[in-house]
């Protein structure tokens, strides 16, 4: 089975924007610019904020690409033979290889290492250098290297990313802590081992997969009223690692993973195309917008607070996608219609969920933010299916698709490469200088994202790629 480009996309741009997200300038752009509950000038966090910021949306794209992931990973394996034992052992080895990744990341920061001044050179090259020890970590070797030189380097890698932690202190004299960890990664990680778990176990069962979700959403909704179920809650041998709180993000990927049995039904049945004529141009692009159209007024609709037109708007415009994809005449505009079927119904249950606890918030998450990014993911998948599979546009999305492909590098490209690299020429301090605007401080992050997207595309044309 070929990769899924359209999977890639997404995720390409899931990280790519969550990229953008942290390297724009701070205080002076507008709210919409930010995390909804970090409100510009001072970004001091209120909980009690409701809203849906782009920003907002990036991390659930690449849950729900995540979790689409699973089906076509692990599908794939069963066919080669693997065992469910060979499998577990694999989402073993992720979920530790993930949590590895979390804590080192952190403690190679060069803001962390300084901490509490401002990072000087040697700070940075230190995050540097931390680059080259982390790629020989995770790279997939390929085929055309020699074996032997290939694990020695990997092992004298695990080794010096282990010396550096036992011996780490920062500026404050902090050593090493388990607790300095990627919050984002960490939850990654949970994704990864429960989120793989469920699926295999549920493979041939959606019902039970969404009656297990179900039962979770019992657990957080009335936990704090019973001792025991809050007992349960909040138990953790590794606090770093895991709390059951974690497992909320399981609404996103598990409708990802939906996603995902569809994709691999349709790649196992593409061949048998169904009668009648397909999709003409027009209505394919008018497809595309009218989805990217939804995910554009959702944003603007809950972030302005219009809490009576939005919904009503979201939920005509989920039975609207599907009249507009109505009538599907080969295998992946079959795809196309399944997916809006369960697009439609995340996003209705979304808008039914958003008076909810307070309005739809990314921290604390609500039920209505779950299931609206779900639902809006599913709405960027289908365009970049038709996109990519449909319309045959692969070659304008090679940057998201090379950095869907190689998303590890993407996530630490600007903080150990790209940053220390400007740091150090004295090359930041002056783009600093000279974007002081609104405006020019948006670029300076752009430039940034987009210096990122081709370094790590170049190392996907390469065949280098990072996997746990």
């Amino acid at each position: 089975m070929k990769r899924v480009l359209a999977l890639d996309a997404l995720r390409g741009f899931a990280i790519l924007t969550m990229i953008l997200s942290g390297v724009i300038a701070y205080n002076i752009l507008p709210a919409w610019m930010y995390h909804a509950q970090l409100p510009p000038p001072d970004h001091t966090f209120n909980p009690n904020l409701p809203g849906l910021t782009w920003v907002d949306l990036v991390f659930p794209l690449f849950l729900f690409a995540m979790g689409a992931s699973f089906p076509l990973a692990m599908n794939r394996r069963l066919i080669q033979g693997d065992s469910y034992f060979q499998l577990i052992k694999k989402i073993v080895e992720r979920t530790i290889l993930l949590a590895f990744f979390a804590v080192f990341i952190k403690h190679v920061h060069a803001y962390n290492i300084a901490a509490p001044n401002s990072p000087n050179n040697w700070h940075w090259l230190i995050a540097l250098l931390a680059f080259p020890v982390i790629f020989a970590i995770y790279v997939r070797p390929k085929k055309e290297w020699n074996p032997k030189i290939s694990r020695i380097l990997k092992y004298l890698a695990w080794f010096i990313a282990l010396v550096w932690l036992f011996f780490f202190e920062n500026g404050k004299g902090e050593g090493f802590s388990f607790n300095r960890n990627d919050i984002i990664i960490i939850v990654l990680t949970n994704m990864a081992f429960f989120g793989a778990l469920l699926w295999l176990f549920t493979r041939e069962n959606l019902l039970l997969r969404l009656g297990i979700l179900t039962i979770y959403l019992a657990l957080r909704l009335s936990h704090a009223e019973n001792p025991l179920f809050d007992t349960v809650w909040n138990c953790s041998p590794f606090s770093w690692l895991y709390r059951l709180d974690f497992l909320k993000y399981l609404f996103i990927v598990i409708p990802g993973s939906i996603a995902g049995d569809l994709i691999w039904s349709y790649s196992s049945a593409k061949e048998q195309n169904g009668n009648g004529s397909s999709w003409s141009n027009s209505r394919l692009w008018t497809q595309v917008i009218f989805m990217l159209a939804i995910i554009l007024f959702a944003l603007i609709g809950y972030q302005s607070r219009w809490v009576n037109i939005t919904p009503v708007v979201l939920i005509l415009s989920a039975f609207a996608g599907l009249w507009l994809t109505q009538k599907p005449a080969d295998e992946l505009e079959k795809l196309v219609h399944k997916l809006w079927h369960w697009g439609a119904f995340w996003l209705i249950l979304g808008a039914f969920f958003e008076p909810f606890e307070g309005g739809i918030k990314k921290d604390s998450s609500t039920m209505a933010y779950y299931f609206i990014t779900s639902g809006l993911s599913v709405a960027m998948l289908i365009s970049f299916i038709i996109l990519l599979d449909k319309l045959r546009l692969e070659r304008v999305f090679t940057l998201l698709i090379h950095n869907g492909q190689n998303p590890m590098i993407a996530y630490i490209g600007v903080a150990n490469l790209i940053w220390p690299v400007l740091a150090m020429t004295g090359l930041e301090a002056l783009l600093v200088s000279v974007t002081q605007t609104p405006f020019l401080g948006f670029l300076r992050g752009v430039l940034k994202t987009v210096l990122l997207a081709y370094m790590v595309s170049f190392f996907t044309k390469k065949k280098l790629f990072w996997k746990t």
